[in-house]
């Protein structure tokens, strides 16, 4: 090969190397459906019952600082055994991790949050898939001057707490697999007339 090619097949591969990283950063940027919860994050976790006699039951979820809060009310469904639930929350946290769900790609875009920032607002609901109660909940989080940034969450790690008010309702709701977007989707179950 003369020189002048060699020196076209290094100009070729110096341009095209941050294409090829590129295109692998892009691809860690994304996470299927189906994400792992992490076990037994939130030591800290307590709960509250609210209302002894009352139906639905509602609920003090309050978490401590570190406590990894989306693992802590995957337990907390677990434990009470929570078929259908809803709720909402205040706080804040030390570093979470959000996401967009991209529809062509059938996949969640992860943005990530360093430092603190206050949950401003944080919504959610529980339902069973295959008979296990999952968790799934978005989040606005606020930086220093009120820049918001939102998402489903993915994780949230507390700092210094976060107080989640959960109401739990009578009736189980179950959730189906969607092919068309590989998500678990809520199937109300309507009364027959």
């Amino acid at each position: 090969m003369t020189r002048a090619g060699l020196l076209r097949c290094a100009l070729l591969l110096i341009v095209m190397a941050p294409m090829t990283g590129h295109a692998q950063d892009n691809e860690n940027q994304y996470v299927s459906p189906p994400h792992a919860i992490p076990h037994g994050a939130a030591p800290g976790m307590q709960v509250q019952l609210l209302n002894r006699e009352g139906k639905p039951k509602e609920y003090a979820v309050i978490f401590a600082k570190g406590d990894e809060a989306l693992s802590g009310l995957t337990e907390f469904a677990n434990r009470y055994h929570v078929t259908s639930a809803h709720f909402t929350a205040i706080g804040a946290v030390n570093r979470a991790e959000i996401a967009w769900f991209d529809p062509r790609r059938k996949m969640y875009k992860k943005i990530p949050i360093e430092g603190p920032h206050e949950v401003v607002s944080l919504i959610g609901d529980i339902a069973l898939y295959n008979g296990k109660p999952i968790v799934h909940t978005h989040m606005v989080v606020a930086d220093e001057d009120g820049t918001t940034l939102g998402g489903h969450v993915l994780s949230m790690e507390v700092f210094p707490t976060l107080e989640v008010m959960i109401t739990v309702d009578p009736i189980a709701m179950q959730k189906r697999f969607d092919p068309d977007t590989d998500l678990t989707l809520i199937t109300p179950a309507l009364p027959h007339h």
